[in-house]
């Protein structure tokens, strides 16, 4: 079994309802289990929470993504929910143009909070920022997390790899690009579907059956048996979000 751990198939500004379901079934044929919608504000994360309530083997998670810094609202709405499996995507993006870094940092912070107060793991996004993300999450020893989408240097993985315990999110853009790989190890499979398809779908939307070409792929990279991916990032994907196995 594969499991997309990071898609946006709930989001309706990016699929209809009926689209949805027909994605859902083509990732079961293709043998992926399980996927994880994920959050990006508060309104868009209790739409994930009721997608995942009405679908098997479908879990979300609750987060505020920093490119929407100027509108988080109070959490709520989803204490003791058995599908939420993470805060996130939560983190700092300085990619474009007229950032708040500050504010970024603070509603990180909040976040980080958030998930220790709820014991879960987070769902980080980092971009162009992890010379801040280091000395942040060292402030926070018990957070548990996976890097989504990594998409920086040899240099910044080896540190993730040796200062944290964090797994690393490899999607399809690891199939058309030169982006360093971290050791199956500390590796979980993803789309962030409708975003970045992989090789052989280059340029059309993602979903989150296509986490088994990115599976496919990664078994040739790494001369390995196409079932060890699987059973590997599905192990590590579990483990950190504590899924049904």
């Amino acid at each position: 079994m594969l499991i997309d751990s990071h898609c946006h198939l709930h989001d309706r500004e990016f699929f209809g309802a009926e689209q949805a379901e027909k994605m859902l079934e083509r990732a079961r044929q293709r043998g992926v289990g399980k996927i994880v919608c994920i959050g990006t504000d508060p309104k868009d994360s209790l739409v994930a929470m009721d997608f995942a309530a009405s679908h098997e083997g479908v879990y979300w998670t609750y987060g505020v993504h920093p490119e929407n810094v100027a509108e988080p609202e109070p959490a709520s709405g989803f204490d003791n929910d058995s599908r939420l499996v993470a805060i996130g995507e939560v983190g700092l993006d300085y990619h474009y143009e007229g950032y708040e870094r500050e504010a970024q940092i603070r509603l990180f912070e909040v976040m980080l909070q958030l998930a220790v107060d709820n014991d879960l793991p987070v769902s980080f996004h980092i971009r162009e920022a992890f010379a801040d993300f280091f000395p942040i999450v060292a402030n926070f020893p018990k957070v548990r997390g996976v890097v989504h989408s990594f998409t920086d240097s040899k240099k910044v993985l080896r540190r993730i790899l040796q200062e944290t315990e964090f797994y690393v999110g490899v999607n399809g853009l690891a199939t058309y690009s030169t982006l360093p790989l971290p050791p199956i190890e500390r590796i979980m499979l993803e789309t962030d579907a409708p975003f970045l398809a992989p090789i052989p779908h280059r340029g059309s939307t993602n979903e989150p059956g296509f986490v088994a070409d990115v599976a496919d792929w990664l078994a040739s990279k790494l001369e390995l048996p196409a079932s060890e991916v699987a059973r590997i990032t599905t192990d590590n994907t579990e483990r950190l979000l504590s899924l049904d196995s």
